[in-house]
């Protein structure tokens, strides 16, 4: 419900101001980068102790 009522309010603010979707959409890019990265640095540790081939195919580098 929180997140909803976040959404709502965006919308609006985006509305009435609109140049605010550059940080909006700037800051929902910038959050996905981080969370990949992180997830594959996770994944990249748990990659030398357990062998999966789906890790190794995708996250190579």
């Amino acid at each position: 419900m929180l997140l909803g009522i976040i959404f709502i309010l965006a919308g609006i603010l985006i509305a009435i101001y609109p140049p605010l979707l550059s940080f909006v959409v700037a800051g929902v890019l910038t959050f996905i980068g981080i969370t990949l990265i992180s997830i594959s640095y996770h994944y990249k540790k748990l990659s030398k102790h357990i062998d999966n081939p789906f890790i190794d195919f995708f996250i190579r580098f």
